[in-house]
């Protein structure tokens, strides 16, 4: 039998995994849908630029037809290269907060 201080630090270790295997599984999640969506682009880039577009009142694809799809691209490549940054660095400063908290506990 454990005393009534293992049972506590044993519970939020396990809490921590799962938190931890949470937060994986949003990232995976959120990392596919972000490559579906960027496939989903390039895919609509090929097809606006190889067909004529007469319908003027669809701007973005105007845009794509009038050969300014590597700008949306470019922009959309540099927006996701962003989100990942900052993800990192918000969890290497999370790693680091909690690295500090466990020594000032000790």
């Amino acid at each position: 039998m454990y005393d009534t201080e293992k049972r506590i630090e044993l519970v939020k270790k396990r809490m921590h995994e799962y938190h931890r295997r949470q937060e994986r599984r949003t990232v995976c999640r959120l990392s596919v849908l972000c490559t579906l969506l960027f496939l989903s682009l390039v895919g609509t880039m090929g097809i606006m630029q190889s067909q004529p577009i007469d319908i003027t009142g669809m701007y973005g694809a105007i845009l794509l037809h009038e050969d300014a799809g590597g700008y949306v691209l470019v922009a959309v490549i540099s927006f996701t290269v962003a989100v990942v940054i900052t993800a990192l660095c918000i969890k290497f400063r999370k790693k680091g907060q909690k690295s500090q908290a466990a020594e000032n506990h000790v």
